[in-house]
């Protein structure tokens, strides 16, 4: 993988992704997101994502969850992209997170409103790796006690999940480094909230239109966020822009 800015080299995404995470003076965790899209705009091929990344977005993907504590996906997201329990890292990565004082591999975090997860997915099988789910006062009782046996199941918020005191709970449980993988509606509140701090994109050298989502979505149009460029890598024609937030 070339990097392009800010010097041209060759680099190891673990390295590129893992060398220098970011401390928020509130004492607040870093919360990061990790998203892909087409070069027109596209968040989603048919509903996934796994058609727009190449084998670098896949590199970086793997390298970026090695520097989180907490990856957070809404239920959809989590559905569509069939998430599992973190695997075990590459050493390179395992080494890395022992420096930093990280656990071996990060925990999931799913939000979700309507509690719409069947307790049978392959994500909730290891015992050892229960996820947290975050729901609202307003989900169905009956929906939560069904998760709670293979889940630690959080309420935050009236009718929907509050984010930031969400991302407040998960500090105070002690992460650091919270790592969003959207969707795009979950992005969106996100980037409403002004919780982001840190956006990873992959462009993919595809032009998909059709009726997808950009990678962030909502239903009122929130204050835009300044962003500068940290850095720019490149492989096989995918470009990956690392962002930070102003």
């Amino acid at each position: 993988m070339r990097q392009l800015l800010p010097v041209a080299a060759d680099v190891d995404p673990v390295e590129a992704y893992g060398a220098d995470r970011r401390v928020r003076q509130d004492g607040r965790p870093w919360v990061l997101a990790n998203m892909v899209a087409s070069a027109d705009g596209a968040a989603a091929i048919e509903g996934t994502t796994g058609s727009l990344g190449g084998a670098a977005d896949r590199a970086a993907f793997h390298a970026i969850r090695g520097v989180a504590d907490i990856i957070v996906a809404a239920a959809g997201t989590v559905r569509a992209e069939r998430y599992r329990p973190p695997r075990e890292p590459s050493e390179v990565v395992a080494r890395g997170r022992a420096e930093r004082g990280q656990s071996d591999r990060p925990r999931i975090a799913v939000v979700t409103r309507r509690l719409d997860l069947d307790p049978g997915l392959e994500l909730f099988s290891d015992p050892d790796r229960r996820p947290v789910v975050f729901t609202a006062a307003s989900s169905d009782p009956e929906r939560r006690s069904l998760l709670e046996p293979v889940a630690d199941v959080v309420v935050l918020g009236e009718e929907s999940v509050d984010l930031a005191q969400m991302i407040t709970w998960l500090g105070d449980l002690g992460a650091r480094v919270v790592l969003t993988e959207g969707g795009p509606s979950l992005l969106g509140q996100f980037l409403a909230e002004d919780l982001v701090d840190e956006l990873c994109l992959t462009i993919a050298p595809l032009a998909v239109a059709g009726p997808a989502m950009r990678i962030a979505h909502g239903n009122d149009a929130s204050q835009p966020r300044h962003l500068v460029i940290d850095r720019v890598l490149e492989s096989g024609s995918e470009l990956l822009v690392r962002y930070i937030r102003t």
